[in-house]
């Protein structure tokens, strides 16, 4: 098969400088842990310093074939207790659970969020003895942290710091669970019951959950009591999992959670552009806002700096549909893994800006990683670290751990389960007060409002366009040689505002050569080159 690569030459737009409203660079540290192996796509609580890690995956990225993929030799069945501090590990083995604890908490993507000493694990993706299939766990498990990290370091009975109920609104994986206002949000997602494979042939089925599922949880002792509330569903817009999903403090200093990228659009499989910002009430896209350096879920936090009014949201890695190249943003419809740190600005008027770190991850790694803030940091209730409550010069803020570690960029089509491996390195993530101006690189196409997106499968008589217009517009497309040959030339008649999508015949692309993408809409260009392999 055919693969092609689009390099987008940025047309240089006019940003405001937030250099002196983030003023720190990132340095990232790097520890080991005797015993302590890879992890990816698991969940963790913390109390005293110490973390508690429950399920994952100990191996890499899943394989395509469906008798080959999430097999029952990766799943995770320890607990982990791990001190950075002290560099100390500790596990048991939850076989002294009853079956349908042990099937939930030996899965994978997990929702997890701890309000004070409580865990709350829902859903995740596993096989199941009870079901002999894999299946998506409709359960919400209850944890004591604290206590169940005592006993596992002194090898004591760990049965009596769970509690898990049955709950069929729980059955889902691949979102995430956040507190806004006291109120769970249980963000996108899907259920998924059956065997993965690639090529949509009938083993699984799958149902998007296409909302946010809200929900208090009163707990009685051990017992939860769970009050279901009124969901907000959006089919369009919440059709997507296994995203980055962080809390926030909106424009409007109230809380709320903002929801970036995500996997698959409906019409084609690329992951989403856009951020998705809920409310107590609604969700909205985010308007003229693209993000291009991290699609998949990876390490990420949300800082809030009440000063400047103005969130600043951090990507550590993982997989992304672009990648930056000496300041050439390059379009890979395979979807390769990156190193890249991204930082989204979200402002005091609600816009949305896209940055580049000119820190890397050390390797393709990141994706299905997880952020544990530090202890010592100061944090909103719903997990919003307070930057202005960040006063030495240099600010340990937390750690990254585990995810999957490949061996290149793109593995997908060739994987065999060795070309890559679930990550056991502990990255200390350290803020350093910078006094001059901060290197943040701006990514002016995040800002266009244009979502361009080109999307062969493959490339042999037709391309297509999907792109969006914030009014009627103008739209003109060419595609050239190099030597100034013509392939394709569009001049449309005004298009309406919104959504596009474009679907021209054209002459059969040579292997080898290049071809100049000319996209242009009422006074804005972008030029893009296209190089078929």
């Amino acid at each position: 098969m055919k693969r092609y690569y689009f390099i987008l030459w940025l047309i240089i737009f006019s940003f405001p400088s937030i250099a002196q409203d983030f003023p720190y660079r990132l340095h990232l540290d790097s520890i080991s842990i005797p015993g302590l192996g890879g992890l990816q796509s698991y969940s963790f609580g913390q109390a005293n310093g110490k973390w508690l890690i429950i399920g994952g995956r100990l191996d890499g990225l899943h394989q395509r074939q469906p008798w080959a993929t999430f097999d029952l030799a990766g799943h995770n069945n320890q607990l982990i207790v791990v001190d950075p501090t002290t560099k100390q590990k500790w596990s048991m083995p939850i076989s002294e659970l009853d079956n349908a604890l042990q099937e939930q908490l030996s899965s994978t993507n997990i929702q997890f969020f701890q309000r004070e000493n409580n865990l709350f694990l829902i859903g995740g993706y596993g096989f199941s003895k009870l079901k002999v299939d894999h299946i998506t766990f409709p359960n919400l498990t209850v944890v004591n942290v604290k206590e169940l990290i005592e006993a596992i370091i002194s090898k004591r009975q760990i049965t009596p710091y769970f509690q898990q109920i049955i709950d069929e609104q729980f059955a889902v994986t691949g979102g995430q669970l956040l507190l806004a206002n006291g109120i769970f949000q249980l963000v996108g997602g899907h259920r998924f019951d059956g065997r993965y494979n690639p090529m949509d042939n009938p083993t699984f089925v799958q149902t998007y959950t296409n909302e946010v599922r809200r929900f208090k949880i009163e707990m009685n002792g051990m017992k939860p009591t769970v009050q279901h509330l009124p969901s907000i569903r959006n089919e369009k817009l919440m059709h997507r999992r296994d995203f980055n999903v962080l809390p926030s403090i909106l424009p409007n200093n109230s809380q709320g959670v903002t929801a970036f990228s995500g996997v698959f659009q409906e019409d084609v499989n690329l992951p989403y552009l856009d951020a998705i910002r809920i409310d107590a009430t609604e969700m909205s896209s985010v308007a003229n806002f693209a993000q291009y350096y991290n699609h998949y879920h990876c390490a990420s936090i949300a800082i809030h700096d009440a000063d400047n009014q103005r969130m600043h949201n951090l990507f550590f890695g993982g997989i992304a549909h672009y990648y930056d190249s000496s300041g050439v943003l390059v379009q890979d419809n395979d979807v390769p893994f990156t190193q890249k740190i991204g930082h989204v600005v979200t402002n005091s008027d609600g816009s949305m800006q896209e940055y580049l770190h000119p820190l890397e991850m050390p390797g393709y790694l990141g994706a299905a990683s997880e952020f544990i803030p530090a202890s010592t940091i100061s944090m909103y209730e719903n997990e919003v670290v307070n930057m202005n409550e960040l006063k030495t010069d240099t600010v340990l803020l937390g750690y990254i751990y585990g995810g999957i570690q490949s061996s290149a960029a793109n593995i997908f089509w060739i994987n065999t389960g060795v070309e890559s491996r679930a990550s056991q390195m502990i990255y200390p993530l350290y803020l350093i007060k910078n006094s001059s101006q901060s290197e943040l690189i701006p990514n002016p196409q995040s800002a266009n409002g244009l979502q361009l997106q080109v999307f062969p499968d493959p490339i042999e008589k037709e391309v297509s366009f999907g792109f969006f217009l914030k009014k009627e517009s103008l739209v003109s497309i060419r595609i050239q040689r190099q030597d100034g040959k013509v392939i394709l030339s569009k001049k449309m008649k005004k298009l309406s505002s919104g959504e596009q999508l474009k679907i021209f015949r054209c002459r059969k692309f040579t292997v080898g050569q290049q071809y100049m993408l000319i996209f242009e809409v009422n006074e804005t260009a972008v030029n893009q080159l296209l190089i078929v392999r």
